[in-house]
């Protein structure tokens, strides 16, 4: 038989009377400093602070990974008891986590249900047997909407609907400010605080503040120098899955943005954009330190603010020596590792730097220039 769990009677005594009637009245009296959203707890509350400070108090004690509340410290145990509490009703499959369990039913399980769920629900008329495992949502996922372009399956209509603007490209939400459209609404509200100034989400480690939640969890990993995804074809490592998708093109050669001017192709739409500054003459970011000069992007106004600072961030492993550009320190690298990257292609030899090469392909030494002469 199903059975109605309740809180413990000792949780409710110590809940504030206050507190309990703010669900009813749906009266929300516990504001977030940060970004102003309204909780009925102050439990919430504080739970909800950590997505703006980053605190992780809950540390797993197989491998030191801290998270922000014990529920995802209780999920992420499981990769380390190899628990799997998430079974799928038709084909008996388990998995360590709801997200998976639902992952596996967009493979569309076609699996008849399984014989002891018959039976279960035929005994359970009779006998006080316990139900088989198994998600509600996951029983849900068996009937739910599919996408007619691509076969995925989502729990509602509206879910569906949303999925659609991928195939059909539908935009429906406009900024005001600059008319970029976006497909879902919170898309368009996080980028409405790129025009705002807003940044709402705040590293504890470094101070430095981000628009969005998901900004701040990849720049966590500027710290913790986490990096969980790997390319399966040469084992390098990102800390972010866009950067593997990014990075195999370098393997496959694949360049998917196309510069509508002059043809042009890019491995990432980032390029295309600063590429696209050529032809439109666009130098949206200007120095504000002392001379005011603009520059197209902002890795060029960074580096140009260091002539003014003197800064030279960084650092040679092996002589010690700075640098204001992590070009001129790559560059310099090669003093230490004998790399030569540029080869002649008249005469096979190789140089460290491309300037060697200009010179000595304009040298009497290069077979080139002598066949030239001649």
């Amino acid at each position: 038989m199903w059975r109605n769990r309740r809180a413990p009677r000792s949780e409710l005594k110590t809940r504030p009377r206050t507190e309990t009637k703010e669900v009813h009245t749906g009266e929300r009296p516990f504001p977030c400093p940060f970004c102003c959203k309204q909780f009925t707890n102050s439990a919430s509350l504080k739970l909800h602070l950590r997505v703006h400070t980053g605190e992780r108090p809950f540390p797993c004690p197989h491998c030191g990974k801290q998270f922000a509340n014990s529920a995802n410290l209780k999920a992420h145990q499981t990769v380390h008891t190899g628990e799997k509490k998430f079974h799928c009703y038709k084909c008996g499959k388990s998995f360590s986590f709801q997200s998976n369990l639902s992952r596996h039913h967009t493979v569309q399980c076609t699996a008849r249900p399984l014989k002891h769920h018959l039976n279960w629900q035929k005994s359970s008329l009779t006998h006080k047997s316990e139900p088989p495992v198994f998600s509600v949502s996951h029983v849900a996922l068996h009937h739910a909407a599919a996408c007619a372009a691509c076969g995925r399956l989502f729990p509602s209509a509206a879910a569906l609907e949303l999925h659609q603007r991928v195939h059909t490209g539908e935009r429906p939400y406009t900024c005001p400010h600059c008319g970029k459209g976006f497909a879902q609404p919170n898309n368009l509200r996080v980028h409405l605080l790129i025009h705002t100034g807003e940044r709402r989400y705040r590293c504890s480690l470094c101070g430095k503040s981000f628009i969005s939640s998901s900004h701040l969890k990849r720049h966590r990993t500027v710290h913790t120098q986490e990096k969980p995804y790997s390319c399966a074809r040469c084992g390098q490592a990102f800390s972010q899955m866009c950067s593997v998708e990014i990075h195999q093109r370098t393997h496959t050669g694949e360049k998917p943005f196309r510069c509508s001017v002059c043809g042009k192709m890019f491995s990432e739409a980032g390029n295309l954009k600063k590429h696209q500054r050529v032809h439109t003459g666009q130098k949206p970011y200007t120095c504000g330190i002392m001379c005011g000069k603009a520059f197209s992007g902002v890795s060029n106004l960074e580096a140009h603010k260091r002539v003014h600072t003197g800064e030279k961030p960084f650092r040679c492993d092996t002589c010690g020596k700075h640098f204001s550009e992590a070009g001129n320190l790559k560059k310099h690298q090669r003093v230490h590792t004998g790399e030569k990257p540029f080869r002649c292609e008249h005469c096979g030899k190789r140089f460290a730097w491309i300037c060697n090469l200009r010179t000595h392909q304009q040298s009497s030494t290069c077979c080139s220039s002598l066949s030239m002469n001649l």
